[in-house]
């Protein structure tokens, strides 16, 4: 007997919000409680907490102020604990970390109607949100991100994910979280180079999208550098409204085909965090790495050296170091492995974002390895060479 196949095809709607506040967990600020309520309006809704060690240190007093707002609250907030996680991108390194959450998620009973809270920067909020992902097939998740980066790209996306095998979230899911709380304060506790590394991503949109955005960070370049919060919230809030339109209209928002222009410069980002041991923030390596497929782009015949210029002009001037940190053919060979390891992460055709104008994108499917070569050599002798 011959039996038909049986196909069907189906839709799901996803919908998040991101909020912007300061003293998100200061007793007269409603808005935590309000995100839960508008889950479970007439419920009390459990909730594991997970805090990057990194912020714990710049702010002593938070576990102390999470149990205070959630007791003030019990009527709608449960707290089960605040499990602390080490910060940065060893919370993505170390497996352990992802364990230590999900064994929260059993010992809790945290379930599939109850919150994993994530508060850290961006490494957190990957490592975290991957271990709500796959916890019960996914519990839900507010991320709370604490950096620039963070605020402006990491936490605002559908992707969580950790590192295995010397390589950038080659372990990970797309899973939206239930909402994003952006908590300005946060980011007044930032080492200087955390205040510059986000804008990196800023620029990166602004590159492949939006020229008068690009303008908008050139003007406002010194106040970025000299620590202008409304500048700094502005710069951060158009930035996540654009990486939110493109998930939401860019008709590929799980990444199936091969194109990813919001990874511009992300190529050789990722893999000078690796060989940098991720001394590197991951802000610091994409401003290089947009620098660098800037300089081939110029030296490709993309665009011209005047508008090179003006991108790199702006770039030093907030503060980037835009120099490669390797020396010798063997470090720059294993630098260009990052293109084959790029298109296996992205799967298909190798697909590169490059662009031919201030806000103009475009795909390229070949790399020619000795120009790319050149373009190293051309910025580590346009400036300083800063080993990390």
């Amino acid at each position: 007997m011959q039996l038909k196949p049986i196909e069907q095809s189906f839709a799901v709607n996803f919908k998040y919000s991101l909020h912007f506040t300061s003293d998100l967990f200061e007793s007269n600020n409603d808005l935590f409680k309000e995100v839960i309520k508008s889950y479970k309006p007439n419920e009390k809704v459990k909730l594991l907490f997970v805090l990057d060690d990194g912020v714990l240190k710049n702010h002593p007093k938070l576990s102390e102020t999470i149990k205070e707002y959630c007791l003030l609250h019990n009527n709608h907030l449960q707290l089960t604990e605040c499990l602390v996680t080490p910060g940065g991108e060893k919370s993505k390194n170390d497996h352990s970390n992802v364990a230590r959450i999900i064994a929260g998620i059993n010992n809790y009973a945290i379930c599939r109607h109850s919150f994993v809270v994530a508060i850290g920067g961006g490494a957190v909020i990957d490592m975290a949100g991957y271990a709500a992902s796959v916890a019960h097939r996914g519990v839900k998740l507010i991320r709370i991100p604490t950096t620039v980066l963070s605020q402006n790209d990491a936490a605002i996306g559908v992707k969580n994910g950790i590192n295995a095998y010397n390589k950038k979230n080659f372990i990970g899911t797309f899973a939206p979280p239930y909402a994003i709380l952006n908590d300005s304060k946060f980011l007044t506790s930032l080492e200087q180079r955390d205040w510059i590394a986000g804008v990196a991503e800023a620029i990166k949109v602004a590159l492949i999208k939006d020229e008068v955005f690009f303008k908008t960070i050139k003007e406002n370049a010194i106040k970025l550098k000299e620590r202008d919060m409304d500048a700094m919230l502005n710069t951060i809030y158009r930035c996540a409204e654009m990486h939110m339109e493109h998930i939401a209209k860019g008709g590929d928002p799980f990444e199936s085909g091969s194109s990813r222009p919001l990874d511009f410069g992300h190529w050789s980002a990722h893999k000078l965090e690796q060989m940098s041991d991720y001394s590197l923030r991951h802000g610091e390596a994409v401003a290089k790495g947009i620098a660098l497929d800037l300089t081939y782009s110029q030296l490709m015949g993309f665009i011209s050296v005047d508008i090179l210029e003006e991108i790199l002009a702006v770039m030093t001037e907030i503060g980037f170091d835009l120099s490669i940190p390797i020396s010798g053919d063997n470090e720059i060979q294993e630098l260009l492995k990052g293109i084959q390891e790029f298109r296996e992460h992205l799967g298909g055709e190798l697909t590169i974002t490059l662009i031919n104008g201030i806000g103009k994108k475009m795909d390229v499917h070949q790399i020619d390895m000795e120009l790319m070569k050149k373009a190293v050599n051309s910025l580590n002798s346009k400036y300083k060479i800063n080993v990390a």
